[in-house]
This record gives C-alpha cells, structure tokens and sequence, in this order.
C-alpha cells in the first residue's frame, strides 16, 4: 500500500499480468469466467461515515463472498496496525480472518477496495491456483480480483496529488486500468462510469489504449501499416529459412515456425487471453482461440 509515499507508474508487471488472464481462462474455463459478466455494483459495497465500522466491513465482506460464488465462506474482518493494506489467514476454512489496516477505520469508502484483494486470495486458494514467488502471486490475485469484476474498487482507491497519495494492490495504476479495460472489452462494460478518483480515469485511458494496442498486432488485420510492414518482412526471412527466426527480435508478438512437410506456420497471443494460437501461414484466415473462444481475423 502506499500511503504518501511514491507510486509506481506504468506497465513493469505487463508480462505477468498477461500470463495471470491465461492461467484465469485455463483454470476456470470460458464458461465460468462468463458468469462475472456483471460487476460489484457501487451500491453494493458503499460504506459511509455513519456506519458501525465491524458491521460494515462484515456486509461489504459477505457481498464480495456472494460476488465470488463462495458461499459456504466466512469471513471475519479485525482492524490493526501493519505495513501492509491487509491480510487473510487462508486455512482449510469455511471460516477465514481478515485484517485490516487501521487506516481504513477512517477511510471506509476503500475497505471494498481491500477486501476484494483479500477475498480473491481465499478464491483462488479454493481453486488452488496460485504462482511460485509472493510478487507474481499478488499480481495474479490483483488481476484476478480486476478481471473477475471487483478490481475496478482497487483503482479508484488510487488517488494522488502533491500533497499525498493512496494507492492499493500490487499492479500500477496503468496496469489496473489494462486488466479493466481488458474485460470492458469482452463484456462491453465501461467501468469508468463508477470512478471517484480523477486519478483513476487518467490510468483507465492509458490502460484502455495498451488493451487495444493487443487487438492492433500482426498477423491480426487490424494491425497497422508499420507493423503489417515488419510482420511481411519477418515472413519472406523466415520462409528463406525455412522456418524460424522470425519471434526471436524483441518486441515482436509473433514467431514462425516450420510444420514438417506442410506451409510455415505463425504462432500469437490471443488478443483476449494471451493464450498462443497457431495458424498456418497462407494469407486471409480466420482463428478460433480454443480458450476463450475469441474469433479472429488474420491476415498471416
């Protein structure tokens, strides 16, 4: 958490963050990553001033459960001095403690914003779905918690000026705002409609044009005339080849690959779950992603 301290910009984390949307589809499945169409309502975990602060955290608490599907979970939310925004005992369950840092005592309107964190780790923990190293475990949980429909909160926690600045969760700002604008796009939500934060909207933008910069890369045909130029050139060198040579340049997307006796093929992320899709190499095609069953148009 920072708290008056520096906040991190940009897209450091970009790398894992894709990977976690993988691992979410690949766990989970397309069918149940489609049932978090709708997002935490505001309403739904809106804590004010006049509120008892245990018996509001425990409400707000009980709606992200509910959010989650997890109904058979309990959660007990505790208050108290530490570094860190919050933490969750993951045992066996179904009961599970949450703490709080004290500084939500005053500031209520974010202890949606931690809990959602929190309660994403007793989710994934049930799914046993976690990474190696505690970095990239929170990354996956912050996009979890994003992607799922619950992470817009963590972003409009976000706020910062001269003065000071708050910021929750493992991922930047910016990055917060791409793992949003990745399920706006698949759920044609706008999220932004719900920000408090002016800080928050600046980050969703920059977000949003990452999100779509993935829909622009070759052999999608919705690439640009720069990278449909490159991409052109890396076939005709990969072809001269044989095979190969062409993903090995940084910054490129794509990688050719012989296929036997049969045409070079060109391997890609999907643009929506980063999964690598695997196309033969012959023009015009349209792929299917066999995860999150986005149909694409190629031009390979």
């Amino acid at each position: 958490m920072a708290n008056g301290g520096p906040v991190q910009h940009g897209f450091p984390h970009l790398q894992t963050v894709r990977a976690s949307i993988t691992a979410l589809y690949k766990r989970l499945s397309y069918d149940t990553v489609q049932t978090f169409a709708t997002s935490v309502l505001p309403a739904d975990v809106a804590f004010c001033d006049t509120d008892d602060l245990y018996l509001g955290a425990q409400r707000v608490a009980r709606e992200l459960v509910r959010h989650y599907r997890l109904p058979d979970a309990r959660l007990v939310v505790s208050f108290r001095e530490m570094s860190h925004a919050a933490s969750v005992e993951l045992a066996a369950g179904p009961e599970y403690f949450v703490e709080l840092n004290d500084r939500f005592r005053t500031h209520r309107r974010d202890i949606g914003a931690a809990l959602a964190h929190e309660v994403m780790h007793v989710y994934l923990h049930r799914l046993d779905l976690s990474f190696p190293g505690i970095r990239d475990n929170e990354i996956l949980t912050d996009t979890a918690t994003t992607y799922l429909g619950a992470g817009w909160l963590l972003l409009d926690a976000y706020r910062e000026d001269d003065a000071s600045s708050q910021k929750l969760g493992y991922l930047t700002p910016e990055e917060f705002g791409y793992v949003l604008a990745k399920r706006a796009l698949v759920f044609a939500e706008d999220p932004s409609v719900w920000f408090t934060s002016p800080q928050a909207y600046t980050a969703y933008g920059k977000g949003l044009a990452e999100a779509r910069r993935d829909e622009q890369q070759p052999p999608l045909t919705a690439a640009g005339w720069a990278g449909r130029r490159r991409y052109a050139r890396d076939r005709r060198h990969a072809q001269e080849r044989g095979g190969g040579g062409g993903g090995a340049q940084a910054g490129v997307p794509y990688a050719f690959t012989p296929d036997g006796r049969g045409p070079l093929r060109v391997s890609f992320p999907c643009p929506t779950c980063q999964q690598r899709i695997r196309v033969p190499v012959r023009g015009r095609v349209r792929a299917r992603c066999g995860l999150c069953r986005a149909v694409l148009e190629c031009d390979t």
